[in-house]
């Protein structure tokens, strides 16, 4: 299993237009094969933070759906970004 988490950052007063815009992004992840969640959400606390949850099944589905990226829209609003993958090897309940 594949998880893509972090954090990207956009003016402040942009971070609701930005995440209005990636709601179809959100609909064909969640429909793509392999995909096992995907969300984009905005900070409680910082308002320019937008935090980035994925979980895949393998690396082929990520890179099938992934593609070239976000559009170039998009990616110009991104002002910093943290984000990694990890692989998890396995999974228990808390």
């Amino acid at each position: 299993m594949i998880i893509i988490s972090g954090k990207l950052w956009v003016d402040a007063g942009d971070r609701d237009a930005y995440l209005a815009g990636c709601t179809e992004v959100v609909k064909q992840a969640r429909a793509a094969a392999g995909c096992l969640d995907f969300a984009l959400s905005a900070d409680l606390i910082e308002l320019d933070r937008i935090n980035v949850y994925e979980r895949w099944e393998t690396d082929e589905d990520l890179a099938r759906f992934r593609g070239a990226g976000p559009e170039p829209e998009q990616t110009a609003q991104i002002r910093d970004a943290e984000v990694s993958k990890y692989r998890i090897s396995g999974v228990e309940a808390p």
